[in-house]
């Protein structure tokens, strides 16, 4: 799985306003993640985490979602690393990719979105699959990335047994490290990869990619609760929720609810620009008193 990416993957082609080593863009704060979630929690919430693909759709189109979304009540922004080979995602998400590649998105852009939503005061935390980071270069991406006030890095296919040089970097630069279980992991994999993970645990609630879905898979609690017998980290679930409803239903036993391919499916659906913008900061809001509203277990 370490071989470099072929293909339209991004790379370290194209500027951009953040470069390598430059001073940090609201200096990166060691333990963002795990300081929304408890600050969510002493409300007596879960927080809310909201992904958008960088460059769709386009570089500064995506970035001005992500800070309508912040504006709407999201806590927490994933920006995804558009990749031309996705594992876990499902056909939303990869038409967007498709388009943000297509028109040049870079591992370099990736960045300059990152500090843009750090500008907001908002932990914003980069979710790619592992070959773009190698491609870039590791300790390159993690000294960006922290530089450009990122909080950490959410890697879907790489596991901590493999995961030794990000590890490192990511430690080297204060990130978290978040890493994935799902339904179909063994207790010792699970307490495994929470050892390994920084500001939280991320719980993918189905076997299959991402979408929106008509229901919370009902594996979902139960996955939470066998990661809380392992772990004290916090647990958030992603992959399909698409509402206020399910994000109650979530947020009822969940540390944090991530949503990710309903605001990608606005933008997509929209008419304009403008019309995209409108509709993400609504959906965020929906979410947002869901969250809020929600009978804690």
């Amino acid at each position: 799985m370490s071989l470099p990416a072929a293909g339209r993957a991004t790379g370290s082609g194209a500027t951009a306003s953040v470069t390598v080593g430059a001073p940090a863009v609201g200096a990166p704060v060691v333990g963002a993640l795990a300081g929304v979630l408890a600050a969510a929690r002493a409300e007596g919430r879960a927080a809310l985490i909201g992904y958008l693909p960088a460059g769709y759709p386009t570089i500064t189109g995506a970035s001005a979602a992500m800070q309508a979304m912040v504006q709407a009540g999201v806590d927490v922004i994933e920006v995804g690393l558009p990749y031309s080979d996705p594992l876990m995602d499902g056909p939303t998400i990869q038409a967007a990719a498709e388009v943000a590649l297509a028109r040049g998105t870079t591992t370099a852009d990736v960045l300059t979105t990152v500090a843009e939503v750090a500008a907001t005061g908002a932990p914003a935390v980069v979710m790619s699959y592992w070959n773009p980071i190698e491609r870039y270069g590791v300790e390159r991406f993690a000294a960006g990335l922290a530089a450009a006030g990122g909080a950490g890095m959410i890697t879907p296919d790489l596991t901590p047994d493999e995961g030794g040089p990000w590890l490192a970097a990511a430690r080297g630069h204060h990130l978290d490290t978040v890493f994935l279980v799902a339904p179909s992991s063994t207790d010792a994999r699970i307490a495994y990869t929470c050892e390994h993970c920084r500001g939280f645990v991320y719980a993918a609630s189905t076997m299959g990619v991402t979408g929106a879905r008509a229901t919370v898979s009902g594996a979902a609690q139960t996955l939470v609760a066998r990661v809380r017998r392992l772990s004290d980290l916090p647990v958030c679930v992603g992959l399909g929720v698409s509402n206020g409803l399910q994000a109650a239903e979530v947020a009822a036993f969940a540390d944090g609810v991530i949503v990710g391919s309903a605001f990608v499916r606005l933008l997509l659906d929209a008419p304009t620009a403008a019309a995209g913008l409108t509709a993400v900061a609504g959906l965020a809001a929906e979410l947002a008193t869901g969250v809020r509203s929600a009978v804690r277990a």
